[in-house]
């Protein structure tokens, strides 16, 4: 055969690699009225419940300085902020212009952390004392009124100091001048045991803490949440300098971060989500079909366990309505020794999604099961949990298994300065398309990104479904994140939090069976 021969075949086997481009996703608000963008459908015609809640009900807890930055901010966020001329970021029209609702002044419940000891416990010279110790400030300051208030609020503001942020996260250090000695009293020997927990047993008041400090992850944000969960406290946690960085100075006199091209994003984020965390619905997606439902799996390696393939399992549902659940699965050998894969074995997979169906049928006005549940994840599917997913959905429910990647090896580019247009997708054939969700937005006239934008990679690896129709939900599940306000994220909702939660859930002994299914906002 002659090479030319040879040519000419290899090319007849080449898939079609001709573009299409996915219809933008509208979302719905008030009136039915559908935008693209969540910012100008707020403005325009508020969010899709108006009237409920009724007001935000929340506390603060921080120090005089977190408290005093919080008031400020909300003042602000009352009126407009931004420039209106701006297409590339839209501006924010104050919280009651844009959720038809009050949220002013003063807060139900102010409490507030002593910041001396607070700086004292973040230069802890023990990491994991460090972030235990203050953790527990904030976290007995809540629960102190949870526990004793009858004025319950819908959620609570967590301001930490920069600083906070600095010291207590895993690769944090403290420098030597700062350093506090924590573990005074106790000898090498006595803070390696703690580590491994042999000081729960015996030993002194100190160590028996240290080893409970050991048990959880070092992490501020995640053993915070962690904790919470378990008392189903809502939290939003936020640092001082984002809400004040005005006020909030470096040793050089200038602002420890100049945030004022942003100030309008930080508004849209900052109010959207406590909107959210207070049980108001802002949007959903329109036109989506009735009786779908999406499931996100989510692993997490147990570092601490003693058993190395020891993960635990959980999966994030998401409706069209926008509603999100989160159920924890058991915990197992599941982490494979590969970096990044994970399988269950077939009663875990029945397990999450006979729980992903009982909360649809919850939530159903009819109490019917989903027609479509489409399973999202980052790793394959193996034959074990396909079994267990399609033994526990029946035959009322069609399962669709999807793989869901960033994919860093193609790259696509168009004549001129800007990148694809957000939307474009390759259908490769009928079960593999890359999909751009980053990517040139016409309604805002530019590319909120740096780089060239790398597609996501959508195999559809079991069960049947068009892959169009695949492609076309994964774009609109980019913009159900009620976290924050913006036109669009680069991964669905289903797996953009996969890690977070993974993290919450692992960050602490404190979930051992005793956490039921919860809304979505206890996790973000």
């Amino acid at each position: 055969m002659t090479s030319q021969k040879k040519t000419k075949r290899n090319r007849s086997t080449l898939p079609s690699l001709a573009p299409i481009l996915i219809e933008e996703t509208r979302l719905l608000f008030h009136h039915e009225q559908a935008t693209e963008d969540p910012r100008d459908g707020l403005t325009l015609f508020g969010p899709l419940e108006p009237g409920k809640p009724y007001g935000i009900r929340y506390g603060v807890v921080g120090t005089a300085d977190g408290i005093d930055y919080l008031r400020k901010w909300l003042a602000r966020a009352q009126l407009p902020i931004g420039n209106p001329d701006e297409t590339a970021r839209p501006s924010y029209p104050g919280f009651e212009a844009a959720f038809g609702i009050p949220w002013k002044p003063p807060a139900q419940h102010e409490v507030r952390i002593d910041g001396d000891e607070l700086h004292r416990r973040i230069n802890y010279s023990d990491r994991h004392h460090r972030v235990y110790k203050s953790v527990e400030l904030y976290e007995e300051a809540i629960l102190n009124v949870h526990r004793s208030e009858d004025a319950t609020v819908d959620l609570w503001f967590v301001v930490i100091p920069d600083e906070v942020y600095r010291n207590c996260r895993p690769q944090s250090s403290v420098d030597s001048e700062s350093r506090v000695d924590s573990t005074g009293g106790l000898t090498k020997l006595d803070v390696k045991e703690a580590a491994k927990g042999q000081s729960h047993l015996f030993a002194s008041d100190l160590s028996t803490e240290l080893a409970r400090a050991y048990d959880f992850e070092v992490n501020f944000h995640n053993q915070l949440k962690a904790k919470l969960l378990e008392h189903q406290v809502v939290s939003q946690i936020v640092k001082e300098s984002t809400i004040a960085f005005r006020d909030v100075l470096a040793p050089n006199g200038k602002p420890l971060r100049d945030l004022s091209r942003v100030e309008q994003d930080i508004a849209w984020h900052l109010a959207t989500a406590a909107f959210y965390k207070a049980g108001g619905r802002p949007w959903k997606i329109s036109g989506m079909r009735p009786g779908v439902c999406y499931l996100g799996l989510v692993f997490k390696h147990v570092d601490q366990a003693a058993e190395p393939n020891m993960a635990c399992c959980a999966a994030q549902m998401f409706l069209n309505s926008g509603d999100g659940v989160v159920f924890k699965g058991h915990n197992g050998p599941w982490y494979t020794g590969r970096r990044g894969e994970f399988h269950i074995d077939r009663k875990a997979a029945a397990d999450l999604v006979l729980q992903a169906i009982a909360a649809f049928r919850a939530k159903d006005p009819a109490g019917t099961p989903p027609k479509e549940l489409f399973i999202h994840a980052k790793t394959k599917f193996n034959d074990e949990e396909w079994s267990g997913f399609v033994d526990a959905a029946g035959s009322n429910t069609n399962v669709v298994a999807v793989q869901i990647r960033e994919e860093y090896d193609l790259k696509l580019y168009r004549p001129g300065k800007h990148p694809v247009l957000r939307g474009t997708a390759i259908p490769i054939d009928d079960h593999l398309g890359y999909l751009w969700t980053r990517g040139l937005v016409p309604r805002l006239r530019t590319y909120i990104g740096r780089e060239t934008p790398n597609p996501l990679s959508i195999k559809i690896c079991r069960g049947a479904a068009e892959v169009t129709t695949v492609l076309s939900d994964v774009l609109g599940l980019t913009k159900l994140n009620y976290n924050a306000c913006r036109f669009g994220d680069g991964e669905p909702v289903t797996l953009k939090f996969a890690d977070a939660v993974g993290e919450i859930l692992t960050a602490g002994p404190v979930f051992e069976g005793r956490v039921p299914p919860l809304p979505f906002k206890h996790y973000v």
